[in-house]
């Protein structure tokens, strides 16, 4: 099967991850550092990602960090899959202004920027969606502006 057309889904019953391999930096933000979720995603097991070994809050503030997008979630009962993409795309209705922006450097690592804001549809639904990315802050990456994990290898101190 060709690399592009590869999706898998791992679920713990309440919310299912999507990964989408082709989308993937190798950040190791997932599972790597302090703030990776090790006991979720570890890429030295088959299958590298196992959902029942964490919390659905837990999967999902992890899979928010994901610079690249080859991670994504969605909650079993609505089917509908939180991809990480602009207020602009939700073409169909109608963003709320409510929105909360945060800023992050990263120690010795990029800036992340995550934006949550409430989308309202035309059937009186309202469902909660999350912006985040990583911008490369190096000066190494080579998906500028976007942190592909280069910090790492050369140890960038900032």
């Amino acid at each position: 099967m060709e690399k592009a057309k590869i999706t898998k889904k791992y679920s713990n019953g309440e919310v299912t991850i999507v990964w989408k391999p082709v989308h993937c930096i190798h950040s190791a933000i997932c599972w790597k550092h302090p703030e990776g979720l090790i006991k979720v995603f570890n890429p030295s097991e088959k299958p590298w990602i196992k959902p029942n070994d964490g919390t659905t809050e837990e999967i999902i503030n992890q899979v928010k960090k994901c610079p690249s997008g080859a991670l994504s979630y969605f909650m079993n009962e609505s089917g509908y899959e939180s991809k990480i993409v602009s207020a602009a795309s939700e073409d169909k209705n109608t963003v709320n202004k409510e929105v909360d922006t945060k800023i992050e450097l990263i120690k010795n690592g990029p800036i992340m920027v995550s934006v949550t804001y409430n989308v309202i549809g035309a059937i009186d639904t309202k469902k909660v969606r999350n912006n985040t990315t990583y911008l490369c802050r190096c000066g190494g990456s080579a998906n500028k502006p976007f942190c592909d994990g280069t910090h790492s290898k050369i140890k960038f101190i900032g």
